[in-house]
């Protein structure tokens, strides 16, 4: 057998002569088997694992789902009850920035009411011309039969029907005309109406053509407030049928 550098020759099918080294061939077929088994216990791992993975078809948007689980995690959200008690608190804020806005816009509301309402009555030519009162007690008279509405004052009868102009049929009424009808349909408006100078008993006197008399009809004597009829009777007068 011939040899070179000790170890046999080996002649392959295309004549080529190598040396044969029997002892590395014997090492490198131990590591080859080493890492053959080591890369079969690899592979049964990944499959073991991978039975965790069934059902999954997309593995992007898995890994996509698996980095928000790790976000939210990280970011060591609220458990339940805390979640509800940051939910009340919330709440109570927001209800107190409601509660405090809905109490400063009925302030301004009052306040644009009293301009624009209370404002009309002391500007009225008709209160001021032909009523024998003051604004202020106008006001308190048939002030709730006027509303703020879209800005503009809009006054209501004692049916809850809206006024409407006698002189522009179709409008309704503005300010000084609602009053007029007011006072046209209040019961005892001629206790409120200015006369010559005189109203209450007075007033009533000068209209039955008696100024001073001391007699009055039932139903003029029954006209009068209870203040004028203790007077007229105090002051000696009489009532007739």
């Amino acid at each position: 057998m011939a040899l070179q550098d000790g170890h046999p020759v080996y002649i392959h099918d295309d004549g080529k002569e190598i040396a044969f080294d029997a002892q590395a061939s014997l090492a490198s077929i131990a590591r080859l088997t080493r890492e053959l088994k080591d890369a079969k216990t690899q592979v049964e791992a990944n499959a073991t694992r991978l039975k965790n993975f069934d059902g999954i078809e997309d593995p992007d948007k898995a890994r996509e789902a698996l980095a928000t689980v790790e976000s939210l995690r990280q970011k060591k959200l609220v458990d339940a009850g805390e979640l509800d008690a940051v939910k009340a608190e919330i709440s109570k804020v927001f209800e107190g920035k409601l509660t405090e806005a809905e109490a400063r816009a009925k302030t301004l509301e009052q306040q644009l009411v009293d301009e624009k309402i209370g404002g009309s009555f002391e500007r009225s030519p008709f209160i001021a011309k032909k009523l024998a009162i003051p604004p202020d007690i106008a006001r308190a008279f048939f002030g709730a039969a006027f509303r703020l509405e879209d800005g503009r004052t809009v006054a209501y009868d004692a049916s809850g029907e809206k006024i409407y102009s006698r002189v522009r049929p179709g409008d309704l009424a503005d300010f000084d005309e609602a009053m007029e009808v007011l006072v046209e349909r209040y019961p005892r408006r001629d206790d409120i109406l200015k006369g010559s100078g005189a109203s209450g008993l007075n007033t009533t006197l000068a209209q039955a053509g008696k100024p001073g008399a001391k007699t009055l009809s039932r139903s003029a004597f029954d006209a009068l407030t209870p203040k004028d009829r203790a007077g007229f009777v105090r002051d000696g007068g009489t009532v007739t049928a």
